[in-house]
Formats: structure tokens, sequence, C-alpha cells
């Protein structure tokens, strides 16, 4: 079996590092010859993206990042491009020494770097300054360097990780390189997909560089990249009965529109039968909107209780608000010990009153909403979504969603995975509504707390990105519906 079975598991910094001291101990491939290895691949990588390249600029710093830069310089030389190195320093060490060596054997042009400085013209530039290491804002010569590189319009090609991005979190302390393409060695750094990396690296390659199989073994993956997933088809004699029975709760005083999403995308999801509990003023709207949906006028607790007996999954927060009626319905909603949903206005009543969950329970918290269950700040839970994500499952005992660029799915066991779907069109009101339904549903339908946040997640964005077709700005909540159906059940939309 081939090495390119690990291309969807992302590693952590500490587990690749280990892998290549595994491939130097147990495989005997030196170090320097896995750096020749990295720099092929880089210089192929670049050669198919920008096949009309010829004149490079590599940018070095002292590192084993580096190191790869002045090896694919060389290369690139030797097969007759114009290839100028700039490097922050000389005073690389070990194999990254050897493989600078090597490039100023090839008498190649070699600059120093200094702050006032002008940028060789290059068709591309590649970035080896930092590579994993860095957990720290870049120094202020080389973030001037990385602001230059990023200002100067030229595309990109980072090696491993753009400088300045913490492969392990997608944190950027500091300034980092924006890349148009990232090609990743030996195994996918989980940092690359999240957070702040959204705009720093482009499209991602990642290429093991021809290891084995064997390697791997023993080394179980931090984090998974999230498939693409649906249900399967119904059987031929089924009823509404069979699919589940969600009751969407919330849509306080003028946020009928909420809970309407919510239910609209459980019953697009697949749901059987979808109950709203909601004020009285709504039902006139929802009824003539959507009269698939069964509205009911609840004041109170007791009202509710009906419901409640007949649902199969509760889908709780969105527009309830956290005054009287919202905290009553929600209070009677989580006491009830129903499979649920827990979103908005639901979270943060959960921060008030935290309790932990013994029956199947999703979280979709966005980072604001997360910081107020791990009673932090935002900048705190964005440092490191992934240890945010694991701690709020863990605290909770419930699957968690934590959005953004980069959704993560946290079981409390520490399964953990990443969604590379979804476009910043979707920064907008009623998405999360909609996801809130769409994984109720799932979750009626039979599927586990687990998988229905999988599933959910991946089907929300990727209906996302297909309405983003006719643009980013301006996309609705309501565009995903359509494509929301059709990717439920297998079809690609065209």
């Amino acid at each position: 079996m081939h090495a390119d079975r690990h291309l969807r598991d992302l590693y952590t910094v500490e587990q690749v590092r280990a892998l290549d001291r595994r491939a130097i101990g147990d495989l005997g491939i030196s170090g320097f010859e896995l750096m020749n290895r990295a720099a092929t691949a880089a210089l192929a990588c670049l050669c198919r993206q920008w096949p009309q390249a010829r004149r490079l600029v590599v940018f070095c710093g002292p590192g084993n990042n580096g190191g790869d830069g002045y090896l694919l310089a060389s290369l690139a030389y030797g097969a007759g491009m114009g290839v100028e190195v700039v490097e922050l320093t000389d005073a690389a060490s070990g194999d990254a020494a050897h493989a600078r060596d090597t490039w100023q054997r090839g008498a190649g042009v070699t600059h120093r770097w200094h702050q006032d400085a002008s940028l060789p013209q290059a068709d591309v530039y590649v970035d080896a300054l930092y590579g994993t290491g860095l957990n720290r804002a870049p120094d202020a010569v080389a973030s001037t360097l990385i602001e230059r590189i990023n200002a100067s319009g030229i595309p990109v090609l980072a090696l491993d990780v753009p400088s300045g991005l913490n492969a392990d979190t997608g944190h950027c302390p500091g300034v980092a390189t924006r890349a148009q393409v990232t090609v990743s060695f030996i195994a996918a750094k989980r940092g690359l997909y999240t957070g702040q990396a959204a705009t720093k690296v482009g499209t991602i390659f990642v290429d093991p560089l021809g290891l084995p199989d064997i390697l791997w073994q023993g080394m179980p993956a931090d984090a998974s990249l999230l498939d693409a997933m649906h249900l399967g088809p119904r059987a031929r004699d089924a009823h509404k009965g069979d699919s589940g029975h969600v009751l969407a709760i919330g849509g306080d005083h003028g946020t009928a529109g909420a809970i309407r999403m919510c239910g609209e995308a459980a019953l697009r999801s697949g749901a059987g039968l979808v109950s709203v509990a909601t004020r009285e003023e709504n039902l006139f709207a929802l009824n003539s909107a959507r009269p698939e949906l069964m509205a009911y006028g609840i004041h109170g607790p007791q009202e509710l209780q009906p419901l409640l007996a007949r649902a199969t999954v509760l889908a709780v927060g969105p527009g309830l608000g956290q005054g009287a009626w919202g905290h009553a319905l929600w209070l009677t909603a989580l006491d009830s010990g129903k499979p649920l949903v827990l979103d908005a206005d639901g979270l943060n009543l959960l921060a008030r009153e935290q309790r932990r969950f013994t029956t199947p329970a999703v979280l979709t918290p966005h980072p604001g909403e997360a910081a107020r269950l791990l009673e932090k700040n935002n900048p705190e839970v964005q440092t490191d979504r992934f240890a945010s994500a694991r701690e709020l499952a863990q605290r909770y005992g419930a699957v968690v969603v934590l959005k953004g660029a980069g959704s993560l799915i946290a079981n409390p066991d520490g399964r953990l995975d990443v969604c590379t779907w979804g476009n910043p069109g979707m920064a907008s009101g009623g998405m999360g509504d909609l996801l809130t339904g769409v994984i109720a549903s799932l979750m009626a339908q039979g599927c586990s707390a687990w998988d229905a946040a999988r599933i959910g997640v991946g089907l929300h964005a990727r209906a996302g990105d297909i309405a983003a077709r006719k643009g980013e700005r301006g996309l609705l909540a309501s565009d995903l519906l359509e494509p929301l159906r059709a990717l439920g059940n297998g079809i690609e939309h065209d």
C-alpha cells in the first residue's frame, strides 16, 4: 500500500518530525537525501503550476526549509532556468549548510537581504524562509522581507508552510507569506487547513517524497480531512415516520426567519417531519412561507411538553433569545433528555448555566460563542482552534463544530475532522441556522451525533460553494437550500 493513502490524514509538527526521524534512523535515508527529494518535488510542483516560468527567486532562511530552497535553486539552475537566491543569513548549519554549498558551487547569484534592498524580478517567488519549526512572529528583518514579497504581485510557491504561519494551529502571530501554492512534504500539517491559514496557503499539495507506507505504522493521525458524504437511498417502501421528527425551538420576537431557516433546512436534508415551537406571532409567516413546517405558538414549558414527546431530535437556539421565554424553553428542552443540536442563544445560555451532556448532543459555536463556553476570549480560541474544539467536546460531553474558515468537528474521544469547503460569502446571517437544521435532520434519520455533524458540515459547506458560483458577495443562506437537497441525495450540481 502506497503512502498516498495518508494524504487525507493530518499530523502535528512533532509527529512529522518523528516521521522524519524514522525515515533517517529506520529506513536509512539521509537527511540530505530527504532535502533533495523535497527540492525535486517542489520544482516539479512549480513547473506544473507555472509551466511558462523561466525566472525564479528563491528566498532562503538558515534552517532546513532554507536548505530545501537552496537545492531547488540548484536544480532549477541546472535545468536552464534563471535563478537568484535571496538569503536572510549565511549561518546555515548541517544539511542546510551542505545545500547552501551545493548552490554556491553552481555559481548562482546570491543576495544578502537588507531592508532597503529591492527584490529581483521573477516569474515565481519561492518561499523557503521558515519551515514548520517557527512558532513565533518572524523578526523585524524577516517581516520586512515577507511584506515586500506579499506586495510584489509575483506568485509565490511556499515550501512546506508559508513563512510566519504556525503549521500546528493555523495561527499567524505576526506577518506571514501569502502563497498561491503550498507544497507540504512527507505528511499534511494540520495547521494548513484552518483559521488564518485560509488566507496564506493557496492551493495545497502534499508530497510524501516516495517514502514507504511502513513509515506511518504506529503513528495515528492527529486529525483528518473531511470526506464528501451523504446518506444512502431510502427504501422503496419508506414512510415519513422512518426519517425522524425534528422539533426546532426558537424564534423570539423579530426572529421568525432564523427558526424558519432551521426548520426548512431540516426538511431539505430529509427529515420526515419538522415541527417548530415559536412565538405565536410567527405562525402566520411560517405557515404562509413554508406550510410543510408544523408551527406551534408556545407560551411556556407546559405547552412545549407534548411537542417534545413526539420529537426524535431537537434543534435549539436559532432566534431563541436569552430572556425568560427563551430560557424556560431551553431548560425544558435540555431536561427532556432528547438528542439535540444547540446553536446561537442555545449556546449562550449554556455558557451561563454549564452542564455536561449524557445524551447525544452537537454544539455548533462560532469562535465568539466558543470563547464564552470556555470562559476565554476570542483570540485565545483562534490561536489554537484544535485545542479549543477538543476542550469544548471534552468539557461538555458533546460533538462540537467550531465554525469558521476550516471548520473543525471534534468528538469527546479526541477524534477531529477538518472541513476544507466553504467560502467567505457564507459569513452572513442565517448560515448557522441552516447548519443546525441539517445536523438535527441527519440525527433524526439515524446518524450518530458524530456522523451527523461530519456529514452535515460537509453538505452545508459544499452547498455554499455551489451557491457562491454566482458570486460570494450577496450570498444568502436560503441560496444553499437547492444545492443542499441535491448533494444530500448524492447529486453533484453542474
